[in-house]
């Protein structure tokens, strides 16, 4: 499992499309929004350039772990190749977290590149906030490289794309990644994991702390998730 981890990682790493929307792309959107948004600070005092730099390093993170993980398991299947694994000593629990884990460390760079936009456009936050904050977002990860890895096995190869991007792009509509969730529209939006994954900055905020709520939201998420993963790998080994 960890030889086909490292075989990941450095497949994704290779990838140019991968370099250009899950790290490039976000950068340049968070230029945009500053600017568009201005020199001002949001409900709960939290400064315009914090929350789009934590905003765009979660719309990167869950691009880097969905697109890279569904599309690729949909087209292994279609070549073969996910078979070919299977005659193998490989069990089959340990491709599919090797795939989670696999995809989950390439969210790091997607995070590290705006957090660096973000701290030299005037983002100020103590060594110990840019740690936690790091480490929150990469283990909340976790939590869409399952639900790619689902994706993967649920799709089918023609029709895996249009469906990665639906669900990418609606739960970052409606998940706080393009502006604040308030009002009605934000209790519909707890049940949505990117609005539970942009709440883990809440940390950074005067007087806030790591918000429990939405920790235990993306842990049940991920157990879903990741079992809906574990049950349409034995549903394809099935029609295999």
């Amino acid at each position: 499992m960890t030889t086909l981890i490292k075989l990941e990682i450095l497949r994704t790493l290779r990838n140019r499309r991968y370099l250009l929307f899950t790290i490039a792309y976000p950068a340049l959107m968070y230029f945009f929004f500053i600017n568009a948004y201005g020199s001002t600070q949001l409900a709960g005092g939290l400064p315009v350039k914090t929350y789009f730099m934590v905003s765009m390093a979660t719309f990167g993170a869950v691009g880097a772990v969905l697109t890279g993980s569904a599309q690729r398991i949909s087209l292994e299947r279609k070549s073969g190749w996910v078979r070919q694994l299977r005659l193998t000593a490989l069990p089959g629990r340990a491709y599919t977290v090797g795939k989670i884990a696999a995809t989950a460390v390439t969210t790091l760079p997607a995070i590290l590149v705006v957090f660096a936009v973000g701290a030299s456009q005037g983002v100020s936050l103590t060594v110990p906030q840019w740690a936690g904050l790091t480490a929150a977002l990469w283990l909340g990860s976790f939590v869409f490289a399952a639900l790619g890895v689902a994706l993967g096995y649920a799709a089918a190869p023609d029709a895996v794309q249009p469906i990665v991007m639906i669900t990418y792009m609606a739960m970052a509509l409606l998940g706080g990644t393009w502006f604040p969730v308030s009002g009605s529209l934000e209790k519909f939006a707890r049940f949505n994991p990117v609005y539970l994954y942009n709440q883990l900055a809440g940390f950074t905020r005067p007087g806030h702390s790591l918000d429990t709520v939405a920790v235990a939201g993306l842990a049940g998420f991920l157990v879903v998730f990741a079992a809906a993963a574990a049950a349409l790998y034995r549903r394809d080994t099935r029609q295999a």
